[in-house]
């Protein structure tokens, strides 16, 4: 299993890649899509926002002892599928795209170009998050995807998705960036 200080450490590598790689960008750059089923740089971004902060409702509901785990969570095995299936999907070097949650879809508009500002706001944010929360990883907390009650797995998996997941955008935006018109 791993600690905070290695999802902390790899949170802090993540946004110092985005902050590097797009720091620089115009907020046409920022905003450019090379089609309408691609993601803009911007969008690859505040879909991590936007996903990432989903989970903090869950997380102070179950610090708060209000939490309730759905029946499923209660089935060990699948725990562990939905765990391994979510973290599977989110790889960077998975190849298929996969379909988001209406939820979790990033703003349709124009991203202001601040919005490296406002991710590296987030990212401590969920540092602190997860820090906060290393007395619920010793009791092999399990909860519910924010997007749907019924896809359950343990909270130090959900740290490794929304790590991995993050990388998954920055590569995705590193593909826009290539193909942007100078």
């Amino acid at each position: 299993m791993a600690t905070t200080a290695n999802w902390t450490t790899q949170i802090d590598q993540t946004t110092a890649d985005f902050k590097n790689t797009f720091g620089q960008l115009t907020t046409e750059q920022l905003n450019w899509k090379p089609n309408e089923q691609t993601w803009s740089i911007g969008q690859n971004i505040d879909h991590l926002i936007v996903t990432n902060e989903t989970y903090y409702p869950v997380i102070k509901s179950v610090k708060a002892g209000t939490y309730k785990l759905p029946l499923m969570g209660s089935i060990g095995f699948m725990v562990n599928a939905f765990g391994k299936m979510v973290l599977s999907a989110v790889q960077p070097d998975r190849k298929r795209k996969t379909k988001t949650f209406p939820i979790w879809q990033p703003t349709q508009s124009k991203i202001a170009t601040d919005i490296l500002s406002k991710f590296e706001t987030h990212q401590t944010e969920l540092k602190q998050m997860i820090s906060g929360s290393a007395d619920l990883l010793d009791k092999g907390t399990i909860i519910s995807s924010p997007a749907n009650k019924n896809i359950v797995y343990k909270l130090d998996m959900a740290y490794n998705i929304i790590t991995a997941h993050e990388q998954r955008h920055f590569e995705q935006a590193k593909e826009v960036l290539a193909i942007l018109p100078k």
